[in-house]
């Protein structure tokens, strides 16, 4: 297949690919295996860290088809058959302290990813237990998370209550919008980010990388943090499931998560080629 005609499907991993049950259902994986068999491509992409999206790159094969993963929100991106770092922005190490003291202060979970264990910098609260599960990541308390500056980190994470996380999500803004994108993924997920990393973004700097373009892209998702890449898109797909907010962003609304949305893009816009 022409690198004209080949169609990249980008898709969010929770409450997009995955129905409730955070599973991909029979015919989901049967119509996204279908494309890539014909030469599409599929990348996945995710607010997850990477090792939080390998359950869901192996049962696509995406290493076989050669299929990608954008974690951390855009933060790395790899290529699945080599393996190889394709792109990747890290978080300034000097904001580190600040925002452990951010947390501490207004007592904010904490968490940052490091190979494959979750560190976590305050207390465990159930977003956090909710953040190790969906993963399938361990986490590990430490006493001194501001010593983690002297790592290489795509993201930290805040968890909080939504009514507060949306208080605070603003003040963080205030605080470090010059050098860092802060947004909620979830009302109770505050992203922290390096600045102008989003989806979008990473995506457009990977098609140029790899000589696909955006007006053969389809980006489809549910959540806030997918608004960007939505907008991008050479189709932008917002789930039945999705915030109000996201669907007035997509040019078309799919079915949820729950009835098979993915197979309805997949036919809509793929196969009739």
């Amino acid at each position: 297949m022409k690198a004209k005609d080949t169609k990249i499907l980008v898709l969010d991993i929770d409450g997009t690919l995955t129905n409730s049950q955070k599973e991909i259902t029979p015919q989901t994986k049967a119509g996204i295996l279908r494309i890539m068999e014909r030469g599409h491509k599929v990348i996945l992409a995710s607010g997850r860290p990477t090792p939080g999206m390998r359950r869901y790159a192996e049962e696509l094969e995406l290493e076989k088809y050669g299929g990608y993963l954008l974690s951390f929100n855009g933060g790395r991106i790899i290529e699945c058959r080599s393996g190889e770092i394709v792109y990747q922005k890290t978080l300034p190490s000097n904001v580190i302290s600040g925002l452990y003291k951010f947390a501490q202060k207004n007592d904010l979970g904490i968490v940052t990813y490091l190979g494959d264990h979750i560190i976590v910098g305050t207390r465990m609260d159930e977003y956090i237990e909710l953040e190790s599960r969906i993963n399938g990541m361990p986490c590990r308390k430490v006493d001194n998370f501001a010593q983690y500056k002297e790592y290489s980190l795509n993201k930290c994470l805040m968890t909080a209550p939504p009514e507060k996380a949306a208080e605070y999500e603003k003040e963080l803004q205030a605080m470090y919008g010059d050098v860092l994108s802060i947004y909620r993924s979830e009302p109770f997920f505050i992203e922290i980010m390096p600045k102008n990393i989003d989806k979008a973004t990473s995506l457009d700097r990977m098609l140029e990388t790899v000589g696909l373009t955006r007006e053969n892209t389809i980006c489809c998702g549910d959540g806030f943090n997918d608004m960007t890449m939505i907008q991008y898109a050479g189709v932008g797909v917002a789930m039945a499931n999705a915030q109000e907010e996201v669907k007035k962003s997509a040019d078309f609304i799919t079915d949820s998560n729950d009835e098979d949305g993915i197979v309805k893009v997949i036919d809509t816009f793929i196969l009739p080629e």
